[in-house]
């Protein structure tokens, strides 16, 4: 720990030019002592293992996009074995990403993912920018997206498809949504147990994908003249250039695009990719409920990431057996076209039936995730502290009346409100891109700091570091990623511009509110 005397060259990178109402102090690293969990500052208490974190990681990651994103990226690609290498670039890419979130998670105490570590290392508008990003962004916005898709896979099954946009559809949305969010406002307990169960389901249920391709290849080995499955693997070169058929009837013909144009496709699969790998970063938003994080954080990331990229590598070469080759690309239900197209349209249902656990799954885990960064944000003066209440409904009650529950059930309406409101005002498509933006500009600043943070504050101990090339690798795919993103899709980059400016207004707002002492 660097003496007292260096604490000027320990200030936050903007320290002296923003304006901050609820700094008390010119140290960050006295600051974050104060949110330390099972201190005053801390809300929830470390009853949390590895195993659990090792879940949570699992159920958020493992969600909808193994089973809707193959489609996306087989467009991109010229080939099926470029495909599975997409797969595999993005999960190293987001295991880079999640290494550098365990060296600040475990060098800087705090709850709610990056925003300590934001404002750590640059002062606390950007904490609270971060707090606030995801806290009316990200994580509405992700809800709102599992909410639909878990529709839309009870549609796809029924044979309907295109019923996104409709009122029933979107009610329904909202109905999931709430139920999740009920179920996650008992208690942590009864949150993590529910988990476990729905981390159950999505091994079942990749696992079945996997053993489908492993018996279509067994009986098309057994006998070469038998029809079963796809046909393609075993005809055709993995890695040769083939024309893909788009979901709009066109045709991409690979060998006759310029470099340029074939980057641009690659971008675009590796963008789809990196969305399903989305969520790898939320064992640090629990890192403070853990009882021993320097140990079991690491742990938990370096276990479920690896999990992660097997079961969607395995997942897609499991696809490319089952179906022809040219169908993989026109459809975003591939999980159940491939059962369907194996088995029968009953045992597509029943496909479905599970790939609906599997989004319930992830819509838990982050609904789990979304009260913890209201209330961290709260805890910080940054949002109402009304939000940081656990156990109750409304404003804290008083007395010793012990609460109903450890769970952040004020926060959680608050997600649920917002995340209605996204299924309502949009759709899947432009909601995903947002969401990228969103998580991507901060995850950019935040490695950006780390890399930074190891220069300015050499003697910060960290138990767990990581060789510095990889937070490097990550910061150049993120902030590619925020770039492509926010070129492509101009309308969603301007509302959140929008949603920053509003963010920026309220926070300077509520600064003058706390300094005359008004709450």
């Amino acid at each position: 720990m660097p003496p007292a005397d260096t604490q000027d060259e320990q200030r936050p990178l903007l320290a002296g030019t923003v304006a901050t109402a609820t700094n008390t102090t010119d140290s960050p690293r006295e600051e974050h002592h104060e949110v330390e969990a099972g201190s005053p500052g801390g809300t929830f208490k470390r009853n949390l293992g590895t195993i659990e974190a090792f879940a949570i990681v699992i159920s958020i990651v493992i969600g909808s996009g193994v089973f809707t994103s193959p489609g996306s990226i087989d467009t991109n690609v010229p080939s099926p074995g470029a495909a599975l290498l997409i797969w595999l670039v993005g999960g190293v890419l987001a295991w880079t990403g999640a290494a550098t979130m365990a060296e600040l998670g475990t060098a800087i105490s705090g709850e709610g993912g990056v925003q300590p570590y934001l404002k750590y290392i640059f002062g606390d508008v950007f904490g609270f920018l971060a707090a606030w990003t995801w806290v009316v962004a990200v994580m509405p916005a992700t809800l709102a997206i599992l909410s639909m898709v878990f529709i839309e896979s009870i549609y796809s099954a029924a044979g309907i498809t295109g019923q996104g946009n409709k009122l029933s559809h979107k009610f329904l949305s909202i109905l999931v949504l709430t139920l999740i969010s009920v179920a996650n406002s008992i208690s942590t307990k009864a949150s993590t147990r529910l988990n476990n169960f729905f981390v159950l389901t999505k091994f079942i249920t990749i696992s079945l994908i996997v053993l489908a391709g492993i018996v279509v290849v067994t009986l098309q080995l057994a006998d070469p003249n038998r029809i079963v499955g796809g046909g393609d693997w075993r005809k055709r070169n993995w890695f040769e250039n083939r024309d893909s058929v788009n979901p709009d009837g066109s045709v991409t013909h690979w060998d006759g695009l310029s470099q340029w144009e074939l980057f641009g496709h690659l971008s675009g699969a590796l963008y789809a990719a990196l969305w399903a790998y989305s969520g790898w970063d939320k064992a640090i938003y629990v890192s403070a409920e853990l009882s021993a994080p320097a140990r079991q954080l690491p742990l938990a990331i370096n276990s479920s990431i690896p999990t992660i990229i097997l079961c969607f590598i395995t997942a897609n070469a499991a696809y490319y057996v089952l179906l022809p080759w040219d169908v993989v690309s026109t459809t975003d239900s591939v999980a159940v076209t491939a059962i369907t197209k194996l088995l029968g349209p009953a045992f597509g249902i029943v496909a479905a039936v599970f790939i609906c656990l599997v989004v319930a799954g992830s819509l838990l885990g982050n609904s789990f995730v979304a009260g913890r960064m209201a209330v961290a944000a709260a805890d910080q003066n940054w949002l109402p502290r009304l939000l940081s209440i656990v156990g109750r409904v409304g404003i804290k009650e008083t007395g010793n009346t012990p609460p109903n529950s450890d769970a952040p059930i004020n926060a959680i309406i608050l997600s649920t409100i917002l995340s209605a409101l996204y299924i309502l005002l949009g759709n899947f498509r432009t909601l995903l891109t947002f969401n990228g933006l969103g998580e991507y500009t901060f995850f950019f600043l935040t490695v950006v700091g780390a890399i930074f943070l190891r220069y300015r504050e050499p003697d910060l101990e960290r138990p767990y570091k990581p060789a510095v090339v990889i937070p490097g690798v990550f910061a150049l795919v993120s902030g590619f990623v925020v770039v492509r993103g926010a070129a492509f899709a101009p309308v969603q980059a301007v509302v959140l511009l929008g949603l920053w400016t509003l963010g920026l207004s309220f926070y300077w707002v509520r600064g003058r509110y706390l300094e005359r002492g008004l709450e």
